[in-house]
């Protein structure tokens, strides 16, 4: 399976420095979730301690997984990303199965998450009824579907409008913690008692924390084109997770300064309410349309690469073949589009009839997510014995520690989400289980290289 394709890319000009690609990192992993999840983890963590703590532990199994990305994206830096990873060492059956799962799970999953974070904040800028976040989600997912089906080049050039948009709300959020003066009503309350099992509340809560710490994984594609990425590598990994972590850290320890820990859990649109305390009403809707235009750019994003997983899996799958039309015209994939639109919106309507959107949609995904994170951990140690010959610029460094960690940490999460996530971590698992026999039915040709 090494081919062309490997080689090209091997050969690509390694122009990233260590801070260029730390802030690759950052800005990658820094996102709209910080505005939408630290409610949920609250709502998971019996003390402000125990919140705190849940933090810097989504810091450390984001440096471990990144490590572990980092050896697999120097080693075959192919385009494909989990894909090429899973194929190559686990086969191809298994490499489909990944490929299933982000097209009806993984990646729509994460589209109607967002997509619900959006419709929170711009209901409070235009009100649609007790539906109105899922109205505004399911609004979103057409707009901008439909705007990737018009061409490449539109939504493009929206994702250049938002994309610097996320930090400065980040910063205004920061800097409104900071100067709040912290009347808010519910600081002082003490937390209600949560009720569950204490071990499978804190997986819940990771759960969601490492939803926050998203993207991690995209240092796999940094290893190509860092300058000297065996020396490089983990200076990137390192300093990236400590700004990650430490604002994350920083942010959170604000909001408990002004919500309390029972606050922060009865509150929705938290960035909204902190600039409601600090500058008022105004500034409040001024930052609920800024989150609106970042929630709108990653949107646009994940429908973007997610189209694209798609047509990988009709190039692979003979009787998929029309997944992978593709529209000169327009220079975008319609099919895939118009496929991965339709199950987004079946998401977005099992929502709407849940009590929290979000968290259902996130149960939804969680399990499947990381049973095939678990095995990109695996597949550092399957490769190595596989492919030892294989040059690795930059290798994970007290192997086998970091791999097996992160295996480990994934199967606690597969079982917290899988148990005490409700019935969307089943309705995910089974839409997974589908397409085991789907698989014997499709005969995939052979693998690309």
């Amino acid at each position: 399976m090494s081919g062309a394709s490997d080689a090209g890319l091997a050969g690509a000009p390694a122009g990233l420095s260590v801070m260029d690609a730390t802030m690759v990192l950052v800005g990658v992993v820094i996102g709209i979730g910080i505005f939408g999840f630290p409610p949920l983890v609250a709502q998971h963590a019996a003390s402000e301690a125990g919140y705190i703590a849940l933090w810097c532990a989504g810091g450390f199994v984001m440096l471990i997984g990144a490590l572990c990305y980092g050896e697999l994206g120097s080693a075959y830096p192919g385009a494909g990303g989990e894909y090429l990873y899973l194929t190559r060492a686990w086969g191809q059956r298994v490499g489909l199965m990944f490929a299933w799962a982000r097209c009806t799970v993984i990646q729509t999953g994460a589209i109607a998450v967002v997509a619900y974070i959006y419709g929170d904040y711009a209901q409070r800028l235009w009100p649609l009824g007790a539906h109105g976040p899922a109205l505004h989600a399911a609004m979103s997912v057409v707009a901008l579907t439909a705007l990737n089906v018009a061409g490449t080049r539109y939504s493009k050039r929206l994702q250049w409008t938002f994309t610097m948009l996320t930090l400065a709300a980040l910063a205004a959020v920061l800097v409104a913690s900071l100067s709040a003066t912290g009347d808010s009503p519910s600081q002082g309350e003490a937390p209600v008692a949560l009720s569950g099992h204490p071990i499978g509340l804190m997986g819940m809560g990771m759960v969601f924390v490492l939803l926050t710490y998203g993207g991690w994984n995209e240092a796999a594609y940094l290893s190509g084109e860092l300058r000297e990425p065996g020396r490089n590598m983990s200076r990137v990994l390192l300093i990236g997770t400590a700004i990650v972590t430490g604002a994350y850290v920083l942010i959170n320890l604000a909001l408990l300064e002004i919500f309390g820990l029972q606050g922060l859990r009865d509150t929705p649109a938290l960035g909204a309410d902190v600039m409601q305390l600090a500058a008022g009403p105004y500034a409040a809707a001024l930052l609920s349309l800024t989150i609106c235009a970042t929630a709108l750019s990653t949107i646009n994003g994940t429908i973007i690469t997610g189209a694209r997983v798609y047509c990988a899996l009709g190039r692979d799958v003979p009787r998929l073949r029309g997944l992978a039309a593709w529209s000169a015209r327009n220079d975008t994939p319609v099919a895939a589009l118009l496929v991965q639109g339709a199950i987004t919106l079946a998401l977005v309507a099992l929502g709407a009839f849940s009590q929290n959107s979000v968290q259902t949609m996130v149960a939804y995904t969680a399990p499947v997510f990381w049973i095939f994170m678990l095995l990109v951990a695996a597949s550092v140690w399957r490769l190595r014995r596989l492919d030892p010959d294989r040059p690795r610029p930059f290798r994970v460094p007290l192997y086998p520690l970091p791999p097996v960690l992160l295996a480990l940490t994934c199967a606690g999460l597969v079982y917290s989400s899988a148990v005490y996530a409700g019935a969307g971590a089943l309705i995910g698992l089974a839409v997974l289980a589908a397409g085991l026999p789907m698989l014997r039915l499709l005969k995939p040709g052979p693998a690309r290289p």
